[in-house]
């Protein structure tokens, strides 16, 4: 009883009793929104976001930021377009698709771990560059007719009424979260986000740590903007324009630091489900897009500043 009156205090608590909020909210002004096609739609239409979220919450709880992730999501689509352009056998297609996003994710991490340079930096110079490369590729055309087995994976179910891309989400999260909390990996990602300094003491080998993540969040980015060219059935230079900042606004929300060193996949999972609900009962309203990211943005603020509130208090308090 303790230990769940505990985590009903905790920011994760928080977040739960604001995503039933909305949720019942979003009901009661919409008969729509609890249907079993509108939740699918809920979670279809963001779902290459919401893939990335979960690595990217490695990333940031590992004192580091990636804000490429989006480009490369908008690299991998556009080189596989090109590629089945070019009459490249698919399967290759992904497999090269693949291959790139493991290498971006890499060059990321070298030049963080190795050469010592910002995340912040280097991954703004490969946001810049990665965007430019998938514009090389496919310019201002568009690129779609697609194998149709390959549509299929991102427009139909798979199982039932279930997409291929929702249970990617399900398995990678299940994956993730006991990497994160139940392995000595995750244990050392937390420690290397706390001090890297005590890390290195300890003897963990940081600089290959941190490579093995931004590699994980590249070859992340790179699948989920495959299933982005399957669930569109086409791509443009712009694909994943802009996608980095719902992405991390999912992550801080959930409660990992930006400073790195705490925060948990659950936290994470609810922050999604806040955000997706948030988006999708806006839209059923028929509030524009660029009032929902307006509002988007409002959460990445304070999903920043609320979790410092009652620390600043705290040191303010008279002793």
């Amino acid at each position: 009883m303790k230990a769940a009156l505990a985590r009903l205090q905790s920011w994760e608590g928080f977040l739960l009793v604001v995503l039933i909020f909305i949720i019942l909210m979003n009901a009661s002004l919409s008969p729509q929104f609890l249907g079993v096609q509108n939740q699918i739609n809920l979670f279809q239409l963001s779902i290459e976001k919401i893939i990335v979220a979960l690595v990217m919450t490695f990333v940031i709880v590992n004192a580091e930021i990636d804000l490429s992730v989006g480009s490369m999501m908008g690299l991998s689509a556009c080189a596989f377009g090109w590629m089945w352009e070019q009459g490249v056998d698919p399967v290759l297609a992904i497999a090269i698709c693949m291959a790139i996003g493991v290498a971006g994710g890499f060059l990321n991490g070298w030049f963080v771990a190795r050469v010592g340079l910002p995340s912040l930096v280097v991954t703004l110079a490969t946001l810049i560059g990665f965007r430019g490369a998938a514009r090389v590729l496919v310019e201002d055309r568009g690129i779609g007719d697609f194998p149709q087995w390959f549509d299929d994976l991102g427009q139909k179910g798979l199982v039932g009424p279930l997409p291929f891309g929702l249970i990617a989400f399900v398995v990678l999260f299940v994956a993730l979260y006991v990497l994160l909390h139940r392995t000595g990996f995750g244990r050392k990602t937390y420690v290397i986000g706390t001090n890297r300094d005590v890390a290195d003491y300890a003897g963990i080998d940081t600089a290959r740590h941190k490579i093995v993540i931004f590699t994980m969040s590249g070859a992340v980015a790179a699948f989920a903007g495959l299933l982005f060219a399957a669930r569109v059935g086409a791509v443009r230079g712009d694909v994943g324009n802009g996608f980095e900042l719902d992405i991390i606004t999912m992550v801080l929300l959930g409660g990992v630091s930006i400073f790195g060193g705490s925060g948990t996949l659950t936290g994470t999972l609810l922050a999604i489900l806040i955000v997706l609900n948030l988006r999708n009962g806006m839209a059923l309203q028929d509030i524009t897009g660029h009032i929902q990211t307006g509002v988007i943005g409002i959460l990445l603020i304070a999903s920043v500043l609320v979790p410092r509130i009652p620390q600043a208090l705290r040191r303010k308090a008279p002793a």
